[in-house]
């Protein structure tokens, strides 16, 4: 079992910034590639960005692509979503999700069923 917990959320006004953090404890070891995912009202839940547990390999949404980075500190078993120049439609929750493997393509990192396990959140809310 993997948990995972996520924070940093909060409001922010357009072109702002925010670091969201995902926190994961039990057997992390086993774990291959953290994901943030994101769902706004009334929508489905869309991947944000991931990275594998070694931190070589990453992957980022179209939508968000030179606008947020994803990281990881393997000392802390976290993993960061950095995200600049905030828009209005970048307001959501943001989960973070643990997955034991994934090939690495794109249909495979950008799908919700590729991860095992989920946090419970943070909300991030971009407005003026």
């Amino acid at each position: 079992q993997v948990q995972v917990v996520e924070s940093g959320g909060g409001l922010v006004q357009p072109g702002g910034s925010l670091r969201l953090s995902c926190v994961a404890s039990g057997r992390t070891f086993s774990t291959y590639a953290m994901g943030w995912f994101r769902q706004a009202p009334g929508k489905e839940r869309e991947f944000v960005a991931a990275i594998t547990w070694s931190g070589e390999l990453t992957y980022y949404a179209d939508s968000v692509k030179g606008r947020v980075t994803i990281s990881r500190d393997a000392a802390k078993n976290t993993v960061y979503l950095q995200m600049n120049s905030l828009k209005p439609e970048d307001t959501a929750v943001y989960y973070c999700g643990a997955a034991y493997y994934i090939a690495w393509r794109s249909s495979l990192i950008k799908s919700n069923n590729s991860y095992e396990y989920w946090g419970q959140g943070t909300q991030v809310t971009v407005s003026s």
